[in-house]
């Protein structure tokens, strides 16, 4: 079994062997929001997205791979407002859980509201229907008991 450095190592040699396999437009087919989709080029590597990040000479040749699209035209160029941001660290959004659990909540009560209106038009069309039989009988004096 390999150690980490040993992994490391290994996962910096598939990345190169997997870059040198694809093609600009096997490139342009994994990208998202302007940069190389990361669970694509771990699958493509065979290594965990922590690993892209974690190992700083596979995170520094993903950027190099970047920077090198980008001059080619695969990539889009990156705006001055991404320039700026990207040495910068993301700022930690506390109430991004809760956000995500209200959205799937309200998405859960949509749904149930959705479900009871139409309950309530076919309990109406039922109740509709048994009054005006209810009406029939009473005028015909037959009452059920």
């Amino acid at each position: 079994m390999a150690n980490g450095r040993q992994r490391a190592k290994q996962n910096v040699a598939a990345f190169d062997a997997w870059v040198a396999t694809q093609s600009d437009e096997d490139f342009a087919q994994i990208i998202f929001q302007g940069k190389l989709n990361r669970m694509e080029v771990a699958k493509g590597v065979s290594c965990g997205k922590s690993a892209l990040n974690q190992n700083p000479e596979l995170r520094k040749r993903l950027k190099k791979l970047e920077e090198l699209l980008r001059e080619r035209g695969v990539l889009p160029q990156l705006t001055e407002k991404a320039k700026a941001q990207a040495n910068q660290p993301k700022e930690y959004d506390n109430k991004a859980a809760r956000r995500i659990l209200d959205t799937k909540r309200t998405c859960q009560l949509e749904q149930e509201n959705i479900e009871l209106k139409a309950l309530v038009q076919e309990l109406e069309a039922q109740l509709e229907r048994f009054g005006e039989l209810s009406e029939v009988l009473s005028e015909m004096g037959m009452m059920p008991r």
